[in-house]
């Protein structure tokens, strides 16, 4: 027997089924995900409000991150910012993704000023600036789940995750490693702060892309996952 010959084989064999088991390792992780959890339900829309745009702009059948910047936008112009460069930049080549800001009527100008400064002569079709009454803003912010109350402007440095069938995303469950294997209580990720940027980059990120990959699987017919809903974890701490 030509040892040698055999070991050259095994050899090319190695070197040819590796990769191809490599990829079938892979395969399961890209397709069976965690989806995003929906954390809430029915948030209200915006269809009914006013903008900087011509044609309407609505929640429904969007995926939207929604913020607000108040009475005094140049006050959170860092929230904009960051928002624009770390977010809106990375995903405005997404198909029906959208950054809706509302702010009180009485602000477009602002808002349009706002806009300009962080625009760098860049497109900025598929980022709206919304207005409404004072207590219409408050409705809104009343219909989401979040952990903390808009302040006395009608600013926020969270924005939250709508996806198109009006369910806010998030986390129902945001514990880390370590905080999972010591049993910490659980707690979740509703809203994201655009003052982090950590948080913006290392959470919102990838939640972002999970739902944009739920939807494109669902278009696909491959979505076969139950997104888990706020009365599982209910369940699950009972």
């Amino acid at each position: 027997m030509d040892y040698k010959k055999v070991s050259r084989y095994v050899v090319l064999g190695i070197l040819f089924f590796l990769p191809v088991t490599f990829l079938l390792m892979l395969y399961p992780a890209t397709h069976n995900y965690t989806p995003l959890d929906i954390v809430n339900k029915s948030v209200l829309d915006i269809e009914s409000f006013s903008s900087n745009s011509d044609a309407p702009i609505q929640l429904k059948e969007h995926i939207t991150v929604l913020g607000f910047l108040g009475n005094d936008p140049k006050k959170n112009s860092t929230v904009a910012l960051n928002l624009k460069e770390l977010v809106y930049d990375k995903f405005k080549g997404f198909k029906t993704f959208q950054i809706v800001i509302l702010m009180p009527k009485g602000t477009e100008a602002a808002a349009e000023k706002l806009k300009n400064e962080i625009s760098s002569y860049e497109d900025l079709r598929f980022w709206h600036f919304v207005f409404a009454e004072f207590n219409e803003i408050q409705r809104v912010y009343f219909s989401l789940k979040s952990k903390a109350n808009l302040n006395e402007d009608l600013s926020s440095n969270n924005v939250f995750v709508i996806d198109k069938d009006l369910n806010q995303r998030g986390r129902l469950d945001d514990r880390t490693d370590n905080e999972l294997e010591k049993n910490k209580p659980i707690y979740g990720l509703y809203a994201y702060d655009c003052i982090e940027v950590a948080e913006i980059k290392n959470k919102m990120s990838d939640d972002l892309r999970i739902l944009f990959t739920e939807y494109r699987q669902k278009r696909k017919g491959e979505f076969h996952s139950d997104t888990r809903r706020a009365s599982d974890l209910k369940e699950e701490t009972n």
